[in-house]
């Protein structure tokens, strides 16, 4: 399917399923990164006066809020900036006296920040009768690389059936900012936070598995180990049969 089919088929769902919930608007966390970058400008093709940006920075890389009013900017949407840093601190405060190192890997830390993001859009969601846009892609859903409850929490999910080498031909084709199609994927669950060294696999060699079905035997073993750990991300909770 060509790009710009693509484009408008995504723009054609987007509608039907803001029609199905009823919903007047789209409510987008801007991270400054390409994946939220393409639904917000999707969103805008379908709702250009109700579709909201929010940028949600939790000791957060300075740029990452800088990229993500360049998105606002390019596509003309509305933007609000909610700083977590005080909640985050609070919060940790409450659960623990251990304390908090920003440069470790840590996910029970880690992991605070991206729910307490989902909080924030879900409280605009509400105001805005809107829907929570997801921004995950089939490579990241694959392996389950995001938070439970935290960025999986969404109402729909726009490129979950593309992985990330598409993204990237789309946000060209939407006409993302070229400074953030160029800049390293970063979730930015910490300082220095890489995605691909956190998976252990590039993004082209997850591609190219998921596309093809074929990998070289450490990328297969990193991703299946994945997938199957983190099946749990993907499915409703289990429920015992009917009593």
């Amino acid at each position: 399917m060509l790009i710009n089919e693509v484009a408008d088929k995504l723009t054609a769902w987007l509608e039907e399923k803001l029609e199905e919930a009823g919903a007047q608007s789209f409510i987008v966390g801007l991270s400054g990164g390409v994946d939220s970058a393409v639904v917000a400008a999707l969103c805008k093709r379908v709702r250009p006066n109700d579709t909201y940006g929010f940028i949600m920075p939790c000791y957060s890389d300075p740029d990452d809020a800088k990229y993500g009013r360049m998105v606002a900017e390019a596509f003309d949407i509305p933007v609000k900036e909610v700083v977590l840093d005080e909640v985050f601190d609070k919060l940790v405060e409450k659960l623990t006296d251990e304390p908090y190192d920003r440069t470790k890997r840590d996910l029970a830390f880690a992991n605070i920040k991206p729910r307490l993001r989902m909080t924030t859009l879900y409280f605009y969601a509400a105001k805005y009768q809107g829907l929570v846009v997801g921004t995950g892609n089939k490579a990241e859903i694959t392996v389950g690389f995001f938070t439970k409850y935290g960025d999986g929490g969404c109402d729909i999910l726009p490129i979950a059936n593309l992985v990330k080498s598409q993204v990237y031909e789309l946000a060209k084709y939407l006409g993302v900012p070229q400074p953030i199609i160029d800049k390293k994927p970063s979730a930015g669950l910490w300082l220095g936070h890489d995605d691909e060294e956190e998976m252990g696999v590039t993004y082209q060699e997850l591609d190219h598995y998921i596309l093809t079905g074929e990998a070289e035997p450490r990328v297969k073993e990193v991703v299946d180990k994945m997938h199957q750990r983190t099946e749990h991300k993907r499915r409703m909770p289990p429920v015992p049969p009917a009593l």
